[in-house]
């Protein structure tokens, strides 16, 4: 396969890193939740897939422009909390939801970008959070600009910081400028199809809808289930 890409663009949320499950999974317990990290992992990705339906049922142009109740609810059904208790269970995990929730880090995606690094691809993060994601990325030991433990990167994009978000496609701005290559030869990898599938098209960079679950299969978009699949587009 002819090499497709000369740089690659992450999303951090459910790319890198998601909400602790030892924390939502101590809160889905008392409800008959699953305390399976692995399971509650997978949870993560099912809240995904359910914000996005209902981002697009409501006509709303971000998943963060509406409530998140539907994802707090799919992840507790998927945890395996009861139909009867689903809503009392979406309650008390919104007690314990904010951005320092996305903490837990996924190291088979890290151990991918690894890959990717070691083979001279220009990496960059691109994600909508609340001016945390660069610090959380760094402490635990995923990615930071410049030397340190994790993946070197060339830019970490916080849209809290850089005050416009996705799929807005000026938050892709400085990064395109940093990768310093042409957009058609960049990839923006995320768990969103409405904001990071949208948001890289709207910025015209090729969009790569992360679903290792198959829970985006009726999806219009090129879809991958690890990280590790990057390393045929770069090489």
């Amino acid at each position: 396969m002819a090499k497709r890409f000369d740089a690659l663009l992450f999303d951090a949320g459910g790319v890198f890193v998601v909400p602790d499950p030892l924390t939502t999974g101590m809160v889905l317990e008392p409800f008959g939740g699953t305390t399976s990290l692995g399971a509650l992992v997978r949870c993560h990705y099912a809240g995904m897939a359910a914000i996005d339906e209902a981002t697009a049922s409501q006509a709303a142009g971000s998943i963060d422009q509406i409530s998140w109740i539907s994802y707090r609810q799919a992840y507790a059904r998927e945890a395996g909390v009861p139909a009867n208790k689903i809503d009392k269970a979406a309650e008390a995990l919104l007690k314990v939801f904010s951005a320092f929730l996305w903490r837990f880090p996924l190291h088979e995606s890290v151990a991918g970008l690894w890959r990717l690094h070691l083979l001279g691809v220009r990496i960059g993060i691109v994600s909508n959070a609340s001016g945390q994601i660069e610090r959380t990325l760094a402490n635990e030991n995923v990615c930071q600009v410049g030397d340190g433990s994790g993946v070197p990167v060339l830019i970490v994009t916080d849209s809290h910081v850089v005050g416009v978000a996705k799929p807005e496609p000026q938050i892709f701005d400085e990064a395109i400028a940093v990768m310093n290559v042409p957009r058609d030869r960049i990839a923006y990898i995320g768990d969103s199809f409405v904001n990071d599938v949208g948001g890289a098209r709207n910025a015209n960079l090729h969009p790569l809808l992360l679903d290792p679950y198959g829970f985006h299969l009726d999806k219009d978009c090129e879809r991958i289930e690890s990280l590790h699949e990057l390393v045929r587009f770069v090489s």
